[in-house]
């Protein structure tokens, strides 16, 4: 049956039965529309999320020419040998790519020298204590999280105190770099670290160490591109 208009019918004040279409119209309408416009505009935000490269710095002379036998995360102990000296520390971290991944497969390796600023290496007189492993090396887990036990890094020569990080792939070099200690006064007069320009790339390898459960803790999280 056809609904004729009423002709005497208040325009602004429609007939009930059109005023209960048009509110339920409205429920069903209005609260999509909302919906869809976070929508829209989030995406694109998380699409364009990036985390920023850890900055490269240079290997230095003194990469180990011939490993220690034990290559392993702690550099405190060899076999039943301890070392005893500087002041006993953790390092750990995840590496990831620069959407916050985790690098699958990648092996991170540190070197530095032993609490009397010597090297194991044959360029620095071959003076570093025996017992102390002086380079380690360990491949991330799932996660790609990575923990050596080491020393606090010392000053060497004119250097601020630091430790050298490797990050490799298989056969690729991910990165090359240093991690400095936060709020070491040798920093600011360290050429390496002033020849950081941007404070932002100062910051991503110059961490804390603080007191922990079982003596210094640092966090150093590393983004590569993978």
């Amino acid at each position: 049956m056809t609904t004729v208009p009423d002709p005497d019918a208040d325009p602004g004040n429609p007939p009930p039965h059109l005023t209960g279409r048009r509110s339920a119209i409205g429920r069903l309408v209005l609260p999509a529309a909302v919906l869809a416009v976070p929508a829209f505009w989030a995406g694109p935000a998380r699409a364009t999320a990036t985390r920023r490269l850890t900055p490269a710095q240079a290997e230095g002379p003194f990469y180990p020419l011939d490993l220690p036998d034990d290559t392993d995360a702690d550099l405190l102990r060899q076999g039943a040998t301890v070392y005893q000296r500087g002041q006993p520390c953790s390092v750990s971290g995840v590496v990831t790519d620069i959407a916050g991944a985790p690098v699958a497969g990648a092996v991170v390796e540190i070197w530095q020298c032993d609490a009397d600023g010597h090297y194991r290496h044959p360029g620095d007189g071959d003076r570093a204590d025996p017992s102390f492993q002086a380079f380690g090396r360990v491949t991330v887990d799932a996660a790609g999280r990575y923990r050596f036990r080491t020393i606090r890094p010392v000053a060497y020569g004119a250097r601020t105190p630091h430790i050298h990080v490797k990050v490799r792939q298989g056969a690729r070099t991910l990165l090359t770099t240093q991690l400095y200690v936060e709020g070491d006064p040798g920093n600011e007069r360290d050429f390496l670290w002033r020849g950081l320009r941007d404070p932002l790339d100062r910051a991503a390898i110059t961490v804390p160490f603080r007191p922990g459960a079982d003596g210094l803790q640092a966090r150093f999280d590393i983004v590569v591109a993978a």
